[in-house]
């Protein structure tokens, strides 16, 4: 079977709380584990996306709309949809592994680091539309 999802790919959500939204596969498992034997994998995403900015706005106002919420998760390939997408960061695939989900302060810290490195690609205006939302 062909991997599709590696890391750094984008795709979509399908089902579940965040149906629609955008993800980056961070760490793929084909085989399963123990407590997942299902093929799945770790992503994050946008859960809220950056709000439409302009010139007229002043800084504190285009600082405020630029903000993105991210989430972490784990989800079974049958509710991913892959993108021609892919999107590098490098820095968080050693940042997430199995264990980050099992405490929650670890998990809070994750999120943060993806929410760093997130908008920052976001400001560095790369990846466009990986930061906008979906039409349908």
């Amino acid at each position: 079977m062909v991997r599709v999802y590696k890391p750094g790919k984008v795709a979509i959500v399908l089902s579940g709380r965040q149906a629609g939204k955008k993800v980056v596969v961070i760490k793929q498992l084909d085989e399963g584990t123990k407590e997942r034997p299902y093929p799945h994998a770790i992503v994050a995403g946008i859960e809220r996306y950056p709000l439409k900015v302009t010139k007229r706005m002043g800084a504190k106002k285009l600082a405020k709309r630029s903000k993105v919420k991210p989430f972490i998760k784990v989800i079974n390939y049958s509710h991913l949809f892959p993108t021609r997408y892919a999107l590098e960061l490098d820095s968080l695939k050693g940042s997430i592994s199995q264990e980050t989900f099992k405490e929650p302060s670890q998990r809070e810290d994750a999120k943060k680091l993806i929410k760093k490195q997130l908008e920052e690609r976001y400001q560095g205006g790369k990846n466009k539309w990986f930061f906008q939302a979906l039409r349908f």
